[in-house]
């Protein structure tokens, strides 16, 4: 079987949530299935990393895809037209993005849909790309592969799928994220946080993710504790607003908050590791892979109570509502004073993290390919 594939998200030393899905599958699906030829399509020069075994041909296809617009030449005119040359069997998507224009079997993994119910935290154009196009191609392709049982509803109840188009595949964590010693958590403290313990948040700084609530609740528990820790924010600021600022500027203890910018794995997982807790309130999210991260890190979790969180997370976190700021603070404030609990959250998320792995999410995206192809 050829099986070509959108792979224009693996961008070395850029992997993002979605990229990472890319390549922790792509990656097991090439090794375990030689039987199969596989052709990595990219929209820019490629890192050799990324062509994985044997059996992957790489191929680029520019122009580089950075614009609503060349999201619609590349896949509704260069895509057609290359499957057909390579005589595809089945087009996969990692990325929701698929084909209009064709009639082979397709598989798209739609990881959320939050610009349907947040159109305006997005630039206008690729709002509106996302908010035409994704329903689109929600009903058109053969089989749609997403990552919890909420965007599975969220896909059924907004675009009218049926469930049994639909597979659950849950992300997993990278093999970096585990715990380490006292010393190298002193020595991440020294580097990131000027020697101090931290509460973390990992994510981009977009509307969604919540960051200027978190300000706000670290802000009232610094108000309410004497203790001496910071908040170490990483993320880049993919389509930040201004709100981040405004709370930011007015806050007393602006001085304990550090913004270290998109941290690469190697570092980010030390970074995890290093934490006193993660603190992960965001409005919205399709999975929320930080969480699983923080469980194999051995890092307590506070998270919001909507969308997927709670069924990421189980029992091994605090929770609560995402704009209850005074919740929050408290729940930092039980962190900071409560080892027990600290121990006991971090226990629980060995358990929960068994639910998940990249190999497990590899298998149920294969099995997403052979529902299409034997419709």
């Amino acid at each position: 079987m050829k099986i070509a594939v959108n792979t224009r998200l693996l961008i070395k030393g850029k992997l993002e949530g979605i990229g990472w899905f890319t390549y922790e599958t792509l990656k097991r699906i090439t090794e375990q299935h030689p039987e199969h030829e596989f052709f990595f399509i990219f929209d820019r020069e490629y890192d050799k990393e990324f062509v994985f075994s044997n059996n992957v041909t790489p191929i680029v296809l520019p122009p580089p895809t950075r614009h609503p617009f060349l999201w619609i030449l590349w896949f509704e005119y260069r895509i057609p037209k290359l499957l057909k040359k390579i005589g595809a069997d089945i087009f996969v998507s990692t990325d929701g993005y698929i084909s209009l224009r064709t009639n082979i079997p397709q598989v798209d993994v739609i990881h959320d849909i939050n610009f349907v119910h947040n159109p305006k935290q997005l630039p206008w154009l690729t709002s509106w790309y996302y908010n035409k196009y994704f329903i689109k191609f929600a009903k058109k392709t053969t089989h749609i592969g997403t990552v919890s049982e909420f965007s599975k509803n969220d896909i059924y109840n907004t675009y009218g799928i049926d469930k049994e188009k639909i597979t659950v595949c849950y992300n997993g964590s990278n093999e970096k994220y585990k715990p380490i010693s006292e010393s190298e958590k002193q020595e991440i403290r020294e580097k990131y946080s000027n020697g101090k313990k931290y509460f973390v948040f990992v994510g981009a700084l977009s509307p969604r993710k919540n960051v200027d609530g978190l300000l706000r609740s670290f802000e009232i528990f610094k108000e309410k504790c004497d203790c001496d820790i910071n908040l170490v924010i990483v993320g880049g600021e993919l389509h930040k607003t201004d709100a981040i600022e405004k709370v930011y500027s007015k806050m007393k203890h602006k001085n304990s908050v550090i913004f270290t910018g998109r941290l690469e794995n190697d570092k980010l997982c030390k970074v995890m590791a290093a934490s006193e807790c993660l603190t992960y309130i965001p409005h919205f999210e399709g999975f929320g892979i930080p969480l699983l991260e923080a469980m194999y890190a051995e890092t307590a979790i506070i998270c919001g109570n909507s969308t997927s969180l709670p069924e990421v997370v189980g029992d091994a976190a605090l929770i609560c509502s995402s704009t209850d700021y005074e919740k929050v603070a408290e729940n930092m404030l039980r962190i900071c004073s409560d080892e027990e609990l600290r121990k006991t959250l971090i226990e629980k998320g060995r358990l929960q993290r068994k639910k998940f792995s990249w190999q497990q999410t590899a298998e149920r995206l294969w099995i997403c390919i052979e529902k299409a192809i034997k419709i």
